[in-house]
């Protein structure tokens, strides 16, 4: 008996044995085979080019030196092998640090690593090249095309144009081909359009050996690269306005009213070319430490009181409520009184009766702060959102603000309190809660200018493809009808006697345009007298604004200045605008028109 249990057991075992080597053999044959072919064919990937960034004449916004990255073979956990590669890479290249590149290559390398490590991101070609063949044949060195990013006209343009960085991990986790290249777009057009300049990855199909020797290629697939970008900028304005900008900090905006940008300026700017390669500690707290902001983009995140600005857009909600008419006379003695408190026109004696021609061209506040009353919070801001206020402008740039249009809903749910008639007149004169962007000025500008409101963009032409103009029609009939009258007073702000603007613009060309004078701090009530803006310290003077459009008759283009601090906007503005339409002249954007510089 004890001989048939043993028996069968060892039958049993047999058994079991004959059934794995049945199924290792035949059965999972496939599977195996797979794993082998992986074990012997290696995906190695191919970094393309960053495509270019160009102005609309062709001159480099944006470029790739060429040169070398140096890679060293992994494993080299061998003290000798790895000292003995580093000290030749130091040897050739005096400016390379021996304990830095160890630290590099150690923290990348490791049992589970056969893909050579890079410790040299970028050496310029003519650097290399005396060094090329010798450290071509070492074994454990391997030397690789790339480039390195270049802005040959430094800080011209900054925040438009943007700069790429290092990619961190989390970059990497989404993006492949930043991953394998080392570089994303961090800001302005370099990211807004960093999926298209990067390209697409091209790769390569390694046969190796167990020992990661490479044995022969099976495939290779070039990469999609030199996605090069034209832009609407023209390089010889956008340089110009930077000029006219030492030692201010603003914004300046040159755009045709179809939405094409010409210039477009956040000042102060700073050099892209320190981002790079990566910026030092020390200069990233002077940047961000700086009271003008030289680090935010303020054309798109920059957030301030419109001031008068606002008020042709208001003026339209008066006539588009019926409540007025263009002739609906207002008078003007200085100030309104509300309970308590009077709220005061900026001309202490008065402008007397206006219609809303002289409120536009004078800046009259009364008139508005009557009309304001009449209509009410929420029709006005419900018109000035329409005009572009409070949403984004569509610019391809990133993160654009939107900027606040208050209204009595919006009030209640941010702060859970109601809204006061106080509230309701400073807002139509652009202070209060009121908070926009300059490239909402400039679209809004357009609108008025055109009836149309356009969609700013920098981009002209991809490699396959140009960019055509799109506008939104957002105006109602009867604010069509009624654009006359707004646009008879943006005309005599900038030419009329008793215009706010009329002394300080000196051009060939006959423009339009609107002043306007941003608070920053509020006036005590017992103030008597208005403090001059040049008495006041600099940090607490109003942003000085001035919009135009011109021709007046034919508009084409837009010009928006914001200087910060500048007091009122003809004066710090005005002469500004005027060398920016004679720059316009010189360089021939109002040739149809007869104007040319000789």
């Amino acid at each position: 008996m004890r001989s048939r249990v043993l028996f069968a057991l060892f039958f049993m075992v047999w058994l079991l044995l004959l059934s794995r080597v049945y199924y290792i053999s035949i059965k999972s044959n496939d599977y195996y085979e797979a794993l082998a072919k992986q074990n012997m064919i290696k995906k190695e990937w191919i970094a393309p080019i960053r495509g270019e960034i160009f102005d609309r004449n062709g001159k480099p916004l944006a470029v790739n030196n060429i040169g070398f990255k140096i890679k060293l073979a992994p494993g080299l956990r061998n003290k000798k092998e790895l000292q003995e590669a580093i000290d030749m890479l130091v040897r050739d290249f005096a400016d390379l640090n021996a304990t830095k590149l160890k630290r590099r290559y150690l923290k990348k390398d490791s049992l589970y690593n056969h893909h050579f490590i890079e410790v040299v991101p970028f050496v310029q070609y003519e650097q290399m090249l005396p060094f090329y063949t010798e450290l071509s044949f070492s074994p454990l060195i391997k030397i690789e095309p790339t480039f390195k990013r270049f802005y040959p006209n430094g800080s011209v343009a900054s925040h438009v144009i943007g700069y790429v960085s290092r990619t961190n991990k989390k970059e990497a986790k989404k993006d492949l081909v930043a991953k394998i290249t080392g570089i994303i777009g961090k800001s302005g057009i370099e990211r807004y359009y960093n999926r298209y300049l990067e390209g697409e990855l091209g790769y390569k199909l390694l046969k190796v050996t167990a020992f990661n020797k490479v044995i022969g290629v099976l495939e290779q697939v070039p990469p999609e690269q030199n996605h090069h970008l034209y832009l609407t900028l023209d390089l010889r304005l956008q340089r110009f306005i930077q000029k006219l900008f030492k030692d201010k900090a603003g914004v300046a905006i040159v755009m045709k009213t179809n939405g094409e940008i010409l210039a477009a300026g956040s000042f102060p700017e700073y050099d892209l070319n320190m981002f790079v390669s990566g910026i030092s500690r020390q200069k990233w707290q002077e940047l961000i430490g700086d009271l003008d902001h030289p680090f935010t983009n303020k054309l798109v995140n920059g957030l301030y009181p419109p001031g008068s600005t606002i008020k042709m857009g208001v003026g339209l909600s008066f006539l588009d409520s019926r409540k007025l008419s263009p002739y609906t006379p207002f008078y003007c003695n200085g100030a309104i009184k509300l309970g308590k408190r009077r709220f005061r026109c900026w001309k202490i004696s008065g402008h007397g009766e206006v219609r809303l021609i002289e409120a536009i061209r004078e800046s009259c506040d009364v008139y508005f702060y009557e009309g304001s009353l009449r209509v009410g919070i929420d029709k006005i801001a419900k018109d000035l959102r329409n005009m572009g206020f409070g949403q984004k402008s569509g610019i391809d740039l990133p993160n654009e603000f939107i900027g606040v249009i208050p209204d009595k809903k919006w009030k209640m749910q941010k702060y859970g309190q109601p809204w006061y008639k106080g509230e309701t007149v400073v807002s139509a004169i652009g202070q209060g809660y009121d908070l926009v962007t300059p490239i909402q000025i400039a679209r809004y500008t357009a609108l008025l200018a055109i009836g149309k409101l356009p969609v700013p963009h920098l981009a002209k032409s991809f490699i396959d493809k140009e960019t055509h103009p799109r506008y939104e029609d957002v105006l109602s009939p009867l604010q069509k009808r009624m654009l006359p009258f707004v646009r008879r007073g943006m005309y005599e702000v900038c030419n009329y006697p008793k215009g706010t603007a009329s002394r300080h613009i000196h051009t060939k060309i006959k423009i339009a345009g609107k002043t306007g004078t941003a608070q920053i701090i509020g006036i005590p009530q017992n103030e008597k007298k208005r403090m001059k803006e040049e008495d006041l310290k600099y940090y607490t003077r109003s942003h000085a604004w001035l919009t135009t459009y011109a021709p007046y008759d034919r508009p084409k283009f837009v010009v928006t200045v914001l200087v910060e601090h500048g007091g009122h906007g003809g004066s710090a503005a005005g002469p500004i605008v005027s060398k920016i339409y004679d720059k316009l002249i010189e360089l021939g954007y109002f040739k149809e028109y007869g104007l040319e510089q000789k």
